[in-house]
């Protein structure tokens, strides 16, 4: 079977670290996003990685479980790599919900970071 190309791989790999990292210990989240960054969770925008922590830090339950049911990667033409991710996630005893979430991945000091990230629960008010 042929080798993943590269952005596969380096996508597929910074997805499983993030997620690994947000369901055990998000305050390690913070190596992953630069003073640059930035973060749309749910509509509300956040720049740089003190803010975006803070969100992350404050977000209201004591634990979390993602499953990743479909990612994809694509490169970009500066170098980057753009991540896809849809999944289900459990947080404390709420029912499980669905979520899509978007990273554009660049190499800074031969490190890979977040520098822009997008968060949507998968929510649907057919009644509206």
């Amino acid at each position: 079977m042929a080798e993943k190309p590269m952005w596969e791989q380096i996508g597929s790999g910074f997805v499983q670290h993030y997620y690994q990292q947000f369901d055990t210990d998000r305050v390690k989240l913070s190596e992953l996003y630069t003073d640059a960054s930035c973060l749309t969770w749910e509509g509300e925008g956040f720049q740089g990685k003190s803010a975006i922590m803070t969100k992350l830090s404050s977000l209201p339950f004591q634990s979390i479980q993602h499953i990743i049911t479909a990612q994809d990667h694509h490169p970009t033409p500066d170098s980057c790599v753009m991540s896809m991710v849809m999944g289900q996630l459990k947080a404390d005893q709420d029912q499980v919900m669905g979520f899509q979430q978007v990273f554009l991945l660049k190499n800074v000091d031969n490190k890979w970071v977040c520098t822009n990230d997008m968060f949507r629960l998968a929510l649907h008010n057919f009644g509206a």
